[in-house]
């Protein structure tokens, strides 16, 4: 049995050089008290693990020692990072802690009880160096007198995945964020509930977070089939904003489909369409692994989304 830890086969080294050398030209670098590097990552079913450097064909999980180096690698460009699908077997996520060292440190939820839940934790992971937990942490409800605003019998049973607030502070900057999994049905009605929901319980703590100047930002996996579509417009019927540079058609969420609008980082604009936060958003985008990670060992898309993921982190970086 190999370890996360442990060296890896040269081969290995190779590739993950390969991506180190493909993270340093996609991301911005990481600037002492000048930045904020903030991202969302549906990492598929992150849970088990096979503690060998590569799997083989009957094993399971198919994730790997050499697959989870490169999602850490990944991982620590970010100054904290909302983290989708972490699963109740959280193997994978320790391994990932092991190796990104004693500076790191994660905040997580219980599994999401019930089917529609799929045995689901929402986490934060996060550079102890550069942020630091404020003090709140809670997952949000939608109260049933809300109902005749966002649709009849709507939310009766609350989110399928409870979305999941932290607060964070970096320097004198204090934001809170706001991470959620949207249930994903075939019908598009199955999910507009839930957007309705998050959008309005968002508006509604939005105006009384700013008005103590601290920061609200959401983020996640919206499970919008594509830009401008019904959910899309749902999702902002309250007044969240995504800003043009994540609405870019050069932002792909999925490794399948470049249509999908699936992810997304978003916060309030106020009533000059100003944005309510006292960080300055610099720029965003995704990160596309597939050109290195896992590149010598020549397997489908479709392999690689068990391995890594089926979706790109999304990030957003702030000027402090």
């Amino acid at each position: 049995m190999a370890y996360i830890l442990d060296t890896p086969p040269l081969h290995i080294q190779k590739n993950l050089e390969a991506l180190s050398t493909d993270l340093d030209l996609q991301l911005p670098a990481k600037k002492v008290d000048k930045n904020l590097l903030i991202a969302s990552w549906n990492i598929r079913a992150f849970g088990n693990l096979t503690r060998k450097w590569e799997s083989e064909p009957t094993d399971s999980p198919k994730r790997d020692l050499h697959a989870l180096r490169c999602i850490a690698e990944i991982i620590k460009r970010f100054d904290v990072i909302a983290v989708q699908e972490v699963k109740a077997n959280i193997r994978a996520l320790r391994d990932t802690l092991k190796y990104l060292g004693s500076n790191w440190s994660l905040i997580l939820t219980d599994v999401t009880k019930g089917s529609a839940g799929n045995g689901e934790r929402m986490a934060y992971i996060f550079d102890t160096r550069r942020v630091q937990l404020s003090g709140l942490a809670c997952e949000l409800v939608v109260p049933k007198e809300w109902s005749k605003n966002i649709g009849k019998d709507a939310l009766d049973e609350q989110f399928v995945r409870t979305p999941y607030a932290v607060s964070f502070k970096c320097g004198y900057q204090t934001f809170i964020l706001v991470t959620l999994h949207i249930k994903y049905g075939k019908k598009t009605e199955e999910r507009i509930k839930e957007l309705k929901g998050i959008a309005k319980w968002l508006a509604d703590w939005a105006s009384d977070i700013n008005a103590y100047h601290q920061n609200l930002i959401t983020l996640g996996d919206f499970n919008i089939n594509e830009r401008g579509d019904l959910l899309d417009k749902t999702f902002l019927s309250e007044g969240l904003y995504v800003p043009p540079e994540l609405q870019n058609e050069a932002v792909t969420r999925s490794i399948f489909n470049t249509t999908k609008y699936y992810d997304q980082i978003a916060w309030f604009n106020n009533s000059k369409n100003v944005p309510n936060l006292s960080l300055n958003f610099i720029n965003g985008g995704h990160f596309d692994f597939l050109p290195s990670a896992l590149s010598n060992r020549n397997i489908s898309k479709r392999s690689l989304s068990y391995l890594l993921s089926d979706h790109y982190p999304l990030w957003a970086e702030f000027e402090l």
